[in-house]
């Protein structure tokens, strides 16, 4: 049992949050095997999973991907098995370039002992996706098949975009702005009026939450958790901003409802946005604007915009079909208001993409599936409009994305991509001082050996739809890139165990994705670190995450600012933390509280007291705050002034820091049935805040980082 998970990458141990070991179980061990489509639940079964692994490797002429980073002193090979009876043999090599243009070449295989051979290409092929096959004339013709990618040596630099400017951002979450436009719910021309006005500051970004969509139906609305990383949520539409509505009067009449503006009027009123209510009330409109849409389409009198949507269906091809019909699908079969249901519970004909009742399903709702896919055609053309409005601006890198660490168990993206996630375990983290039983985010991983049969094609889509219209990607959780923690299904983080990935091969796709962009990469690297993470990124040249709270010296105060790693992305905080107002407050503190009836947490607050006094010691040794100054907004300004201070090449004030919230967005550990976390909005418009004397001061803050740094 113990060879199989190792040949599988399951660590067999791992050192825990207090330095102790943890041990692997033999049971934790079968369950993570099973997970990946391997029969481990006795020493038989494992041996003969075993003895298959070592046979399917056997019968491949050469490993079923290369991720080759450039290098330019050498030119990439093929490295083929070379069985005894093949020793001599003729061989040809066909490699087909990405662009379509094929090459070959021939010879001889050399007698050798050797088990295996290192063969030339027949060309250097240039950077990007490659396939290769390997014919070998023996008694009778043998061929294999082989991706090959050939990468950069490090992603996208800040440097290429910023030159030697000194550089700031404001990072947001979207969906909790009040901004102009919306139903109840930030739209993307409230990011673009957002992007304008930190563009007079001199900013070079506006960070934002993932994008990604969800059903917004029930409690499957969070932006970590969502329905698929390809495609962005329909709440983030402007529908002031679609073309067809200066021409449809049926969905005009719809806006101008007496009654739907009161229900509009009261949604952008409240305190939390209510998905479900935002999504009633938008969809109809939208509906009635792809009718005109389709209805011209299908006369012939569409327009650019007709042949910009069929350029957009042909360049996603079939991943936008299935999502789209997933979207359908599961409104269909699962209850009315939680079409989010699980899809491994549906009719056994409906579970597979390609089966022949999904296929008549999406004929029968052929105009239901056209409408989701305008839907996700409109979404990027809005977001591409933002960006180029931010650049217009000023802002050098434009948007800065964000991407999940995966998609929920009952996804869009679990279901047309099965087979590469694994399945019955759930990615988590192991038990810590905030949670002793760990945590257990309910997203499915993928499978790092199905993602290398798969020639990294899946991995490197969500790569290019996180890129698309971005000039910055941050990767949550980017742990992902070494190893993930798994936990079976039904257990607790205790019984977990981390699981190895490729990082060379997944870095390299990263890389070449990000320098295609042109956009630079922060990994989120925050909690428990690999050790051998800090190299790859530093190597690969990706920025970490240096967040204020955490960064310690060995006796527990905060670090100067001159200790910051250059190579970083700093901040004061997370979205996963509270407001610095109500860090000063505890006001997350209380919430928690409130909702877990611990009593009130006196030891809690007893250290957030004591961080807060840390942190005034060290602004006021650093020079940043007068030794009489405790207001927050003043501490606030200093702050502020010390993260420009830093080294780091990149630095990012909080909007709600800025605008004085103290809600937290997310309290991390709290099921959203006791607590809706991702809906509390802002306190006061975009509007007021752009004109606020305290929001414009902190943005000066910033203003040495527009400077040329020495």
């Amino acid at each position: 049992m113990a060879r199989l998970a190792d040949r599988l990458g399951i660590v067999a141990r791992y050192e825990d949050v207090a330095g102790g070991m943890r041990e692997t179980s033999d049971e934790t061990r079968a369950a993570l095997v099973a997970a990946m489509g391997w029969a481990g639940h006795s020493e038989r079964s494992a041996a003969e999973s075993l003895a298959a692994l070592d046979r399917s490797r056997e019968l491949r002429l050469m490993s079923p991907v290369c991720v080759w980073r450039e290098w330019a002193e050498s030119d990439p090979e093929l490295v083929a098995r070379l069985p005894p009876d093949l020793r001599g043999a003729d061989y040809e090599i066909e490699i087909r370039l990405e662009d379509g243009t094929v090459h070959r070449s021939g010879g001889r295989l050399p007698e050798t002992s050797a088990s295996s051979v290192r063969l030339a290409l027949p060309v250097r092929p240039p950077l990007g996706y490659h396939d290769v096959r390997l014919t070998v004339v023996g008694r009778e013709p043998i061929t294999g098949e082989q991706r090959l990618i050939l990468t950069p040596r490090r992603v996208f630099q800040p440097e290429q975009a910023l030159g030697a400017r000194g550089a700031f951002g404001l990072w947001t979450n979207a969906y909790a702005l009040r901004g102009r436009s919306g139903f109840g719910h930030g739209t993307l021309s409230d990011v673009a009026d957002l992007a304008r006005f930190v563009g007079e500051f001199g900013a070079s970004f506006v960070g934002l939450n993932p994008l990604h969509a969800v059903p917004n139906r029930g409690l499957a609305f969070a932006p970590y958790s969502p329905s698929s990383r390809l495609y962005r949520n329909v709440l983030y539409l402007d529908l002031e901003r679609v073309p067809e509505l200066g021409h449809s009067e049926a969905a005009r009449r719809l806006l101008d409802d007496p009654g739907r503006r009161r229900r509009r009027a009261e949604l952008r009123a409240s305190a939390r946005i209510d998905h479900e209510a935002v999504l009633d009330l938008s969809l109809p409109v939208l509906e009635e604007l792809h009718r005109f849409f389709a209805a011209g389409r299908a006369a012939g009198r569409g327009g650019s915009r007709a042949l910009a949507y069929e350029k957009y269906l042909r360049e996603e091809g079939p991943s936008l079909i299935d999502f789209c019909t997933w979207e359908v699908l599961s409104g269909h079969l699962g209850d009315p208001g939680h079409p989010n249901c699980v899809w491994t519970s549906w009719p056994e004909e409906y579970r597979d993409p390609r089966s022949a009742r999904v296929d008549a399903f999406r004929r029968e709702h052929a105009a239901r599936i056209d409408f989701r896919c305008w839907l996700q055609f409109e979404l990027d053309r809005q977001l591409e409009s933002v960006q180029a409005e931010a650049r217009d601006a000023g802002l050098e890198l434009g948007l800065y994305s964000d991407l999940a660490v995966g998609a929920s168990s009952a996804s869009a993206e679990s279901w047309l991509a099965s087979s590469l996630h694994a399945g019955g375990v759930s990615v988590g983290a192991p038990p810590d001082d905030y949670a002793p039983d760990g945590q257990n985010w309910g997203v499915p991983p993928l499978d790092p050996h199905a993602m290398r049969l798969d020639g990294y094609r899946f991995y490197g889509r969500l790569l290019r739809a996180a890129f698309r219209h971005s000039g910055a990607l941050r990767i949550d959780h980017a742990m992902q890139l070494v190893r993930l923690f798994w936990i079976p299904e039904g257990r607790s983080g205790a019984e977990g165990a981390y699981v190895a990935y490729r990082a060379e091969e997944l870095l390299g796709v990263l890389a070449l994705e990000s320098v295609r962009a042109r956009s630079v990469v922060v990994a989120e690297d925050l909690g428990t670190v690999p050790p051998e993470l800090p190299g790859l990124l530093a190597d690969w040249g990706l920025l970490g995450s240096s967040v204020v709270y955490f960064q310690r010296d060995p006796g527990g105060g905060f670090r100067p600012a001159s200790d910051y790693p250059p190579r970083s992305l700093a901040t004061i905080g997370t979205h996963d933390l509270p407001p610095f107002l109500g860090f000063v407050s505890g006001a997350d503190l209380r919430l928690i509280a409130s909702l877990t009836k611990n009593g009130g947490n006196a030891a809690g607050h007893a250290t957030r007291a004591a961080d807060y006094e840390a942190l005034l010691a060290r602004l006021r040794e650093d020079g940043f705050l007068a030794a009489n100054d405790e207001e927050p907004q003043a501490v606030l300004r200093a702050l502020h002034r010390f993260l420009a201070s830093t080294p780091a090449v990149l630095v990012a004030a909080g909007f709600d820091d800025l605008a004085g919230e103290e809600e937290p967005v997310n309290l991390p550990g709290i099921p959203l049935e006791v607590h809706r976390s991702w809906s509390r909005r802002m306190r006061r418009s975009l509007e007021e805040l752009m004109a606020d004397d305290r929001v414009r001061d902190g943005l000066e803050a910033f203003a040495s980082r527009r400077r040329v740094r020495v």
